[in-house]
């Protein structure tokens, strides 16, 4: 059917009017998650982790993203994108819109910083505090910060030095005086990220003054240094001084010659390493400073003056607001939620008796994620369970999901994991958790075949023997196994027997720790292979059924889009009258309501209280058994082509129609959602007259399910 829908009406070419560049849409992400700090009916430390959330956000969006439009312009690269962006337009058009944000976010941030004042809760600078808390600063900053310091003067015998990536320093200008002749010289001073940026001036005051502050002050690292370098440089008079902080390329290339290949985990170490010292992107500055040290950092530093210097009002590297968050203030924060167990598992039965009645659908954070940890803790003691296997991306420091299978080992269990060294910015972490198990005796992976295809499938498999016979029971996911992220991200899970779904799961496995290059799947959908040509198979049974008369209806969950031949297939969908509801949290380079193109399509993001993380696709004329689907994909070229990524069917039509249940309450969501309009912005959704307010994660927290609005 593919074949003649494709040949009754070619796919439409993309270009600047029909495919947004991605690194401008997901700046416009950004605005949204500013948008949350700027909303006065937030709890004021909420609106604060929002402020460190968008600027945490762009350091990361510089080190990859722009450091990849760098990258091709170094190399003379055209881009090849439908967006028409030169490397060098787009890189003035990002820095213009950055820059724009941060002026906004800098204005809430003293709009934020008035109203925790007003809370007892001060950010101030050391001139603003009262004599006797200097001194204390003075005391601390002498007993506590002057050790780790060390100052690095830059003359014809010492060169400008490294500037780690993400640092902070101080550029300081020094006078010699001999006689009638002065003479300026140059040091630069790390902030020591040993030590908290924001420093209590109540503890300060507790343990070098003897004194009880009532208020909650906080003073900026760099600010106690600033006051305090006279006693660095005794003999010198301090004629200037100021912050400056760069962001470096952080992308690791895992691209090799296979001559030269040395095992994966030597490889990671290597590369890691090799990760604060990529070429600078950004280079962060005060609004105030003078020109005569900008320039000299320019030169050091060798960046473009007009694409790469930013100026900032205020503190450098924000995302340090974090540290704020921390406060024991629940009057200024969300009330607690604590996640709800799934009626089914509240009958006092063990899990994989449950599991055998019936599929379990987990709809995190609103769903507890124990019985995900429980699924593995009782794997590893049950003495019946013969074998464990599991794909491991991002499981964080302290991983329950881990401890349970070095337990499994413990008792003697058959473990398998692949664990996904290539996961960026979380490197040295699994690599710390592949060797500890591999030292257990876990038989460990760390990729398939070719190196450069991650794996970001959530998959685990646990085999049992009972009594007739051995029976396996799986878990499938949109998240990863960790228990930190499943209380701030939204997720779902999936705990089965289903036989066919086993049985994929176990070839899947195959595969990822074996050769097997051919295998086939009966149930899941399995990138690089198989994911992307079925969903768009999938599509062209509601084109089909559309052009028949018959309503068709695709609604789609995911954190991105920007793969241009499902961007073709969705336009064509919507020409050929496919109503097509897109809720996509980040960047999306469809434009919609363009007639004659994507009229019928809709696009939604929605930015809150969780991190919407969940993937998504109902096919509303597909078979019963292919209607509803969830996985680990979104609909980007790296998940479709460059990743094993696993994408799983809703069998059960109880569960089905519980995911349905949870679209419609996203599409009838009218306080947190966002639609993105024809030009690019996004307009914020409110309830129109007599319609009620509706907030999707609150009503989550009522009901995992969420309300049924679909007719």
């Amino acid at each position: 059917m593919s074949a003649a829908v494709e040949a009754q009406e070619p796919l439409p070419e993309l270009g600047p009017d029909t495919f947004f560049n991605r690194e401008l849409s997901w700046i416009e992400f950004n605005r949204r998650v500013l948008a949350l700090a700027q909303d006065s009916s937030l709890p004021l430390l909420e609106r604060v982790k929002f402020l460190a959330i968008f600027s945490n956000n762009l350091d990361e969006f510089y080190m990859v993203r722009v450091a990849a439009v760098h990258n091709k312009l170094k190399l003379g690269m055209m881009s090849a994108r439908p967006d028409g962006f030169a490397p060098s337009q787009l890189l003035f058009e990002i820095r213009r819109q950055v820059m724009g944000l941060v002026r906004q976010q800098r204005e809430t941030m003293h709009e934020v910083f008035d109203e925790l004042a007003e809370q007892g809760i001060l950010v101030a600078q050391i001139v603003d505090l009262e004599p006797h808390q200097q001194e204390a600063l003075r005391a601390y900053f002498y007993e506590e910060v002057f050790p780790v310091l060390t100052p690095l003067a830059v003359d014809h015998a010492r060169p400008f030095p490294f500037i780690s990536n993400l640092s902070l320093n101080l550029a300081v200008v020094l006078e010699r005086s001999q006689g009638k002749n002065h003479h300026h010289e140059f040091v630069r001073l790390k902030v020591p990220d040993v030590l908290p940026r924001l420093v209590n001036v109540g503890s300060v005051m507790r343990r070098y003054a003897g004194v009880t502050h009532d208020q909650t002050t906080y003073v900026w690292l760099e600010d106690v240094i600033a006051n305090n370098l006279d006693t660095l440089f005794p003999g010198m008079r301090v004629v200037e001084q100021y912050p400056f902080r760069v962001t470096r390329n952080a992308d690791i290339d895992y691209e090799y010659e296979e001559d030269d290949v040395m095992d994966m985990s030597s490889l990671i170490e290597e590369t890691v390493r090799e990760r604060r010292f990529g070429p600078i992107v950004r280079l962060s500055v005060p609004e105030n400073i003078t020109p005569k040290i900008l320039n000299q950092l320019i030169l050091q530093l060798r960046v473009d003056p007009e694409r790469d210097v930013y100026r900032i009002d205020g503190a450098l590297g924000a995302s340090s607001l974090f540290e704020l968050t921390g406060l024991d203030r629940p009057d200024l924060k969300y009330p607690v939620y604590v996640p709800r167990l799934p009626e089914a598992l509240n009958n006092g039965s063990d899990l994989f008796s449950i599991i055998r009645q019936q599929d379990i659908l987990l709809h995190h954070p609103y769903d507890s994620f124990k019985p995900v940890e429980d699924f593995f803790r009782l794997a590893a003691k049950d003495p019946d369970v013969l074998a464990i296997k599991a794909t491991l991306y991002r499981v964080g420091k302290n991983s329950p999901v881990v401890e349970a299978l070095l337990e499994a080992r413990d008792n003697d269990k058959q473990v398998a994991v692949l664990v996904e060294l290539k996961a960026r910015f979380d490197e040295e972490n699994n690599l710390e958790w592949a060797r500890a198990l591999e030292h257990k005796g876990v038989h460990v992976t760390y990729g398939v075949e070719e190196l450069p295809v991650k794996t970001h499938a959530k998959v685990s498999l646990v085999v049992r023997r009972e009594g007739d016979g051995v029976r396996r029971y799986v878990h499938l996911g949109t998240g990863n196994y960790n228990a930190t992220t499943a209380r701030i991200y939204t997720d779902m899970g999936l705990l089965t027997a289903n036989r066919e779904l086993a049985d994929d799961a176990s070839r899947l496995f195959n595969r990822l720790t074996g050769y097997a290059p051919t295998t086939s799947y009966k149930r899941l959908l399995v990138a690089p292979e198989y994911l992307h040509t079925m969903l768009l198979k999938l599509i062209d049974g509601e084109i089909a059924a559309a052009r028949a008369g018959k309503p068709a209806r695709l609604i789609f969950k995911m954190n991105q889009l920007e793969e241009e031949v499902m961007i073709q297939k969705l336009y064509a969908a919507s020409r050929a009258g496919v109503q097509i509801d897109l809720l996509v949290r980040g960047l999306c380079c469809l434009r919609p309501g363009l007639p004659g193109i994507s009229e019928n399509i809709r696009v939604i993001s929605h930015v809150g209280r969780f991190l919407e993380h969940s993937r998504i696709y109902y096919f509303l004329n597909a078979a019963p058994d292919q209607r509803v689907y969830l996985g680990s994909a979104d609909l980007m070229r790296r998940n479709l082509y460059n990743r094993v990524e696993v994408v799983f069917p809703i069998l059960d039509p109880h569960l089905q129609r519980r995911v349905l249940r949870m679209l419609s309450t996203y599409l009838h969501d009218n306080l947190s959602g966002w639609e993105l309009q024809a030009d690019g912005s996004y307009r914020r959704l409110t309830p129109e007259n007599g319609e009620t307010p509706l907030d999707c994660q609150q009503m989550f927290m009522l009901d995992s399910a969420g309300i049924d609005l679909l007719p």
